[in-house]
């Protein structure tokens, strides 16, 4: 976390500054493709977005980190902490945890509700003995958790133009279409930790099962039924992104670029797995740097016609309890985004 996001969020307790800082280094390593689009954002807004995503990369490394081959029952532990110094932080606003010290301090300021955070541990715990999902159903009830409430989460921290209940369901709608991309991207590896999350009904209705697609992985060989049944999951995943883009026009003007082309990004990789012909039990899509840039100066060229146009007139800003925004006028020497976004896509 740089100096200048936290000054301008008003963030001056030592101890908190070290906390943002420890969580935009966890979505830094993680979440390349977010990571870049908060670059985008205004600049007091970026610490809050950093403890959100910090957080749920944190407990999704607890969930899911196989090089220290940490046995379930110690990451249920582990989990379990992470809850009850959650609970602690979130009730009385301090903690030892210093991932959770910031979270607590991002839902006080933007008025965030508590129990989006208490369903995401939910799903999170879940994953520790949940290893498929029998209907769409039943993955969309586990992905309210992992995915929905992450959009609902940055909601009040992005701002809207409508109030903010018109807007959640796209915010929601968001989450759950980068998480079904992610889920089909990482076929493979999920399956190497023995989870499948493609839901089995739309997998059975092309015939295919966890045996088919764990021979697939193990031999290198491709199925017909397999590639018809991860091209259904495209189709769907696409259908999920319609719904959420409804949502683009109803967020703070200043904000829409960041979203936008996290958006446009995380299409990109779906575009990548059809690309490289849904080969994704045998290796990774990747959306090519070249492509990555496009968009990136694309956002960095909607943002600045955005703070224009928000010095000449601002619309009313529903349901953002947070700082007020500080970028809206002529940046300040060095506040361009230019650079930072340059260095992310190298």
């Amino acid at each position: 976390m740089t100096a200048r996001e936290l000054d301008a969020a008003g963030i001056t307790d030592p101890a908190l500054r070290n906390a943002y800082a420890r969580c935009r280094r966890l979505n830094a390593r993680h979440g390349r493709t977010y990571f870049l689009a908060t670059r985008l954002l205004p600049v007091e807004r970026r610490p809050a977005v950093h403890a959100l995503y910090g957080f749920a990369r944190w407990a999704d490394d607890i969930v899911d980190d196989l090089d220290t081959g940490v046995p379930s029952l110690l990451r249920a532990k582990d989990l379990a902490r992470l809850q009850g110094s959650l609970e602690h932080g979130l009730r009385d606003g301090g903690s030892t945890e210093p991932v959770v010290l910031a979270l607590a301090d991002t839902a006080r300021r933007y008025s965030i509700d508590h129990q989006y955070f208490i369903d995401f541990m939910a799903s999170m715990r879940s994953d520790l003995e949940v290893t498929d999902y029998p209907t769409y159903d039943d993955l969309c009830a586990y992905m309210h958790g992992s995915a929905a409430v992450i959009g609902l989460q940055m909601l009040p921290v992005l701002g809207t133009v409508v109030p903010r209940e018109e807007a959640a369901p796209h915010a929601a709608a968001l989450g759950v279409a980068f998480q079904l991309t992610n889920f089909l991207r990482d076929v493979g590896e999920d399956l190497d930790r023995g989870r499948v999350y493609l839901p089995a009904d739309l997998l059975g209705a092309h015939g295919v099962d966890r045996e088919l697609l764990s021979w697939s992985r193990a031999t290198g060989r491709r199925d017909p039924r397999i590639t018809a049944a991860l091209r259904a999951a495209e189709e769907l995943t696409r259908g999920v992104y319609r719904d959420a883009a409804r949502g683009l026009a109803m967020l703070d003007p200043v904000s829409r670029p960041c979203i936008r082309t996290a958006f446009v990004l995380y299409g990109g990789i779906l575009d990548a797995v059809a690309a490289d012909g849904y080969a994704v039990l045998h290796r990774r899509a990747v959306v090519p740097r070249r492509r990555r840039a496009a968009v990136a100066v694309d956002g960095l060229v909607r943002l600045l016609a955005a703070r224009s146009g928000a010095r000449e007139h601002r619309p009313a800003r529903h349901g953002t309890s947070g700082p007020p925004p500080s970028t809206t006028g002529p940046a300040a020497p060095g506040s361009s985004p230019a650079p930072a976004l340059q260095e992310e896509i190298a």
